[in-house]
């Protein structure tokens, strides 16, 4: 069982005592969920619900279950957990306890270190060979290449279990065996970590078909080589008030004319005249969110990219929607972008 879940749960025949050894331990984090045998929620239990038992009268031999709260908060995982937890922090809480629909214990969040659950499976498409960073990547593939001192990947994968995200999933070929090697199967961390090899290429976007079975019906899609500080909360969001088919995020690129730019009509007529001006464009940042039943558009077995499957979207005029991402956003394609990467964690809070 997830070590976050035991440290937090006691059985219900448990001693008081036993009691406040957990809480003790927990420090800033003391509050304990009390479970049957089935790991069912019963109720909480904090230091002031002993303190308050004991000013009743109760004593060390006196059942946990007299002295715990009996309706604690909690979420049931699902579709609506985002904004119930996001209730929850409204009111304070600090922990919060999952279940499943059969009310036993799945997850603990603590607010600290989790600010909500995405209920998505992740895919990071990590077999490039990183060509353009060689010799960098001749022993070590692209995604494990360090910035400041921990691998490109890893701030990801970091990041995605931030917003509760624990299926994830890597798309691996060039030297995958190290990523293998690193992550595992991610229960250290927490987390369900798994792997697809390309036989061949597949595309930017081919090689999800190789997941046979992903839990969630959303899936989010990520170029390990990318350092960013994404919202990943606001981005679903927008995916899903927005009830698109797939949402894209998007980087701005300037174009700054360095002479006045005139507008003309079809006739030749001036239109306007702007002095040297700024355009912006979005492009592809490598982030995308798409519903399950999309893949069914994938095609077996064949190279196929991220922009086939957009083509696709549209050609069905389906609803595929931009998310512009507003904070840091680096690609680490070539030399002078692994530079400017160890120059930017410096300041960067990923």
């Amino acid at each position: 069982m997830d070590e976050r879940i035991t440290k937090h749960t006691l059985n219900k025949t448990s001693s008081v005592r036993e009691a406040l050894i957990k809480l003790d331990k927990l420090a800033l984090d003391a509050i304990l969920f009390i479970v049957d045998k089935q790991n069912k929620l019963m109720g909480s239990l904090t230091d002031g619900d002993l303190r308050r038992g004991f000013i009743k009268g109760f004593g060390f031999e006196t059942p946990i279950t007299d002295f715990i709260q009996s309706n604690p908060g909690y979420v049931v995982e699902g579709n609506k957990v985002m904004n119930e937890l996001e209730d929850y922090k409204s009111k304070n809480f600090k922990i919060v306890p999952v279940v499943n629909k059969d009310m036993q214990v799945v997850d603990i969040i603590n607010f600290r270190d989790t600010s909500t659950i995405i209920p998505a499976d992740a895919i990071l498409m990590a077999g490039g060979k990183g060509t353009r960073l060689r010799p960098l990547t001749e022993k070590t593939p692209k995604p494990l290449l360090k910035v400041g001192g921990k691998p490109i990947i890893e701030y990801n994968i970091d990041r995605l279990a931030g917003v509760g995200i624990k299926n994830i999933y890597l798309s691996i070929n060039y030297l995958g065996e190290q990523l293998e090697a690193y992550f595992g199967d991610g229960s250290d961390r927490g987390l369900n970590i798994s792997y697809v090899r390309e036989d061949k290429p597949l595309g930017t976007i081919g090689s999800v078909l190789l997941v046979e079975d992903f839990k969630n019906d959303d899936i989010l899609v990520i170029n390990s080589d990318l350092l960013t500080n994404i919202d990943f909360a606001d981005f679903y969001k927008l995916f899903k008030e927005d009830n698109a088919y797939m949402a894209v995020a998007a980087t701005p690129y300037n174009v700054d004319v360095p002479y006045a730019v005139m507008e003309v009509d079809g006739e030749n007529q001036v239109k306007s005249l702007k002095e040297k001006p700024r355009y912006t464009y979005f492009s592809n940042a490598g982030i995308y969110l798409l519903k399950k039943e999309v893949l069914k558009m994938i095609p077996q077995d064949t190279f196929f990219d991220i922009t086939d499957l957009m083509d696709k979207i549209l050609e069905m005029n389906l609803k595929l929607v931009t998310y512009p991402i507003n904070g840091y956003w680096l690609d680490i394609g070539k030399p002078e972008d692994y530079k400017k990467a160890q120059e930017d964690i410096k300041h960067i809070k990923l």
